[in-house]
């Protein structure tokens, strides 16, 4: 029989601990109030589900810079009385090892209008503040890079870099998909 010096049970009772520590996993809003919050309490929502072909797939992908990773895309169409509010986007994409999801919502015309975080399952620190995201604000697609202006955060680097990707995703699918069918 081996006996377990205090120190010793110390050590082992503070790794025990930590690896059954509460996950830091935030929900913020559910989807009900994430569209609320994306077009206002009471407004009409109708889904717009997409579903690209290769040529538009390979159109979005180049233009978006990341690799789509389903054929099936759906916009949430904010109306009132008929007039188009806006398009919301939820998406989940995996920062390290943990998802985050964001609402994404662009104007009628397909500018970016707001990103909200709706759930952020790494460490809050790695979580990009709501101001990160305004500069991404009327910024053309084009021009959605680190290397055209955008500022990244220091210690933040994975999850601007997948915030970012997001939102080039949901405005490409909007040219392609929405804004090139409407013209």
């Amino acid at each position: 029989m081996k006996i377990i010096r205090p120190c010793g049970f110390f050590l082992f009772t503070v790794l025990f601990l930590a690896g059954t520590a509460p996950s830091q996993a935030k929900i913020f809003y559910s989807k009900s109030e994430a569209l609320e919050l994306a077009f206002g309490q009471g407004k009409q929502v109708e889904l717009l589900s997409l579903f690209p072909d290769d040529q538009q797939i390979a159109k979005i992908q180049e233009l978006a810079k990341v690799k789509l990773d389903s054929a099936m895309f759906t916009f949430y169409v904010g109306k009132d009385q008929g007039r188009i509010l806006g398009y919301a986007a939820i998406e989940s994409i995996t920062v390290r090892t943990k998802p985050e999801t964001l609402m994404i919502v662009l104007t009628p015309e397909g500018e970016l209008r707001s990103v909200h975080t709706l759930a952020f399952h790494e460490p809050p620190e790695y979580m990009p503040p709501e101001r990160w995201f305004e500069q991404l604000y009327k910024r053309p697609l084009q021009d959605m890079d680190f290397n055209k202006g955008v500022d990244g955060i220091s210690g933040a680097t994975l999850s601007t870099r997948a915030g970012l990707s997001s939102v080039r995703k949901v405005m490409a699918m909007y040219q392609i998909m929405v804004k090139g069918k409407s013209e």
